[in-house]
């Protein structure tokens, strides 16, 4: 099976007469300067910067609209940016066009706590989400690590370290608001927590990578703020060992809110970026939530399981502070990877499998990087099964990228024949359209390319993406 990086794709006209429209319309807040355009054009994918044409700052469903219509009188291509932090090209104008800037669409529009709801615009990060919730006892628990927005997040399906007890923006999204292709406006799912009243519209834009509609807003579910918290760290002799330990805790019912395993090299990482001392061996990061008797039965459950599996240095970070650094660290793990190979750049895949199959998909793997000449380190949310690598390579040297989309392939390929996922949460952008294909079938693509055309018949929205617009 080979897939390689799918060609670019011709750029479209842009005609001076949509800029001048744009401008008309948004003065300042339309840019055709090269510094913006590269800052709107580039993610954190291995492809190089594809700039759009036009970037357009919005406030206001009312002016995502005007841009839409717009560009869809000149046929010229938009593509929504939230925070710029995929990982697959998701952003990326490969047919040029007008990226829409929704840094400006970052407020709270309502908190309804009694529901256990908020709904708001696509803007804001999860942070200032979770900083607007903080008086209320309640919290957003999707957690990818980098400070994502919540319209990128939805875009993308993301989930994140909390995945393991609280599931994936899959689950936790309720409703939508979306500008389609041809301007309209429409409204998906409620606040209510199920319906059985038409098509799943909602499941439908979550995931969508920006190529149906631009979400314009959000009702997402909230939490509790747990009464009791603590975590955990511990180091294991072996990656297996460790992974195996995931496993049973999973299986044996144990709610873990975190799970997260790094090995050595991640550990290693992890240990100079962040001033840790941690052994420089496979590690897990717990994080239990609840009661302090139920945190207390989790914890001592997980560390028995740790113990059968030869884990040892079982330390505790109950004070918030330890908390903090600990999970900070794992959050800035891509940048302190990057570290290990100054000047590298990195191509990261992730993949999901079953969770009784993922100890074997590990080790696998592990297999194909110790051959490797590149520094691969591997972290993983793997209380869901999910892993991910980052091959670090010279940008100068095409014979690393290479050898990186190797091993990709090797490790999506793995994961497909275990009955997984090309990608967990990173989404498919640019980077695995050809794997799609083998996971889901000519057909169900077809079936995917359909809905494409009926909402999107002039293939404007984030074109490129996902799966090819043409049979």
């Amino acid at each position: 099976m080979n897939h390689p990086v799918p060609p670019l794709a011709v750029r479209r006209a842009f005609p001076a007469a949509l800029l001048d429209a744009l401008k008309t319309a948004f003065a300042e807040r339309v840019s055709t300067t090269a510094a913006v355009r590269e800052h709107h054009g580039r993610d954190e994918s291995p492809f190089d910067p594809q700039l759009p044409d036009a970037v357009v700052f919005v406030i206001s469903t009312e002016e995502v609209q005007t841009v839409v219509r717009l560009c869809a009188e000149y046929n010229v291509p938009v593509i929504p940016y939230g925070n710029g932090s995929s990982l697959e090209g998701h952003l990326l104008a490969v047919q040029g066009g007008v990226s829409i800037d929704m840094s400006g669409l970052n407020q709270v529009l309502s908190i309804d706590a009694e529901d256990l709801t908020v709904t708001v615009q696509p803007g804001i990060s999860r942070k200032q989400l979770n900083e607007a919730l903080k008086d209320t006892g309640l919290f957003f628990p999707i957690d990818p690590g980098a400070d994502a927005s919540i319209g990128g997040m939805s875009a993308t399906r993301a989930s994140g370290t909390n995945a393991v007890r609280y599931g994936t923006m899959r689950e936790n999204v309720l409703g939508l608001t979306v500008v389609l292709a041809d301007g309209r406006v429409i409204k998906t799912g409620t606040r209510a927590r199920k319906s059985s009243a038409g098509y799943d519209l909602t499941r439908l834009f979550v995931g969508s990578e920006g190529t149906l509609g631009v979400i314009v807003e959000i009702t997402v579910r909230l939490y509790p703020q747990p009464e009791a918290v603590s975590a955990a760290v511990c180091a294991f002799p072996s990656m297996g060992d460790a992974v195996r330990a995931t496993i049973e805790t999973i299986q044996m019912g144990v709610p873990v809110a975190r799970v997260e395993f790094l090995d050595s090299l991640a550990v290693r990482a992890i240990n100079r970026h962040s001033n840790l001392t941690f052994r420089e061996s496979p590690m897990l990061f717990f994080e239990f939530h609840g009661t302090e008797s139920s945190v207390k039965e989790q914890a001592e459950t997980v560390q028995e399981i740790v113990a059968q599996n030869s884990g040892t240095d079982f330390e505790w970070a109950t004070r918030p502070e330890d908390r903090s650094r600990l999970w900070n660290a794992r959050h800035n793990a891509y940048f302190a990877m990057l570290q290990l190979k100054p000047g590298s750049r990195a191509v990261t895949t992730d993949v999901c499998v079953p969770i009784s199959r993922l100890a074997e998909c590990v080790i696998e793997t592990e297999q194909d990087l110790k051959a490797s000449t590149l520094p691969c380190p591997i972290v993983g949310h793997v209380g869901d099964g999910n892993f991910h690598v980052a091959m670090l390579l010279d940008p100068a040297r095409p014979e690393e990228l290479e050898e990186a989309e190797r091993i990709n392939h090797r490790i999506v390929e793995r994961a497909l024949r275990m009955g997984g996922t090309c990608t967990g949460e990173h989404g498919v952008g640019l980077h695995k359209m050809g794997f799609l294909i083998d996971e889901h079938g000519e057909d169900a693509i077809s079936v995917m390319r359909s809905i494409k055309h009926a909402l999107d018949p002039k293939n404007l929205m984030n074109p490129g993406k996902i799966f090819s617009y043409d049979a």
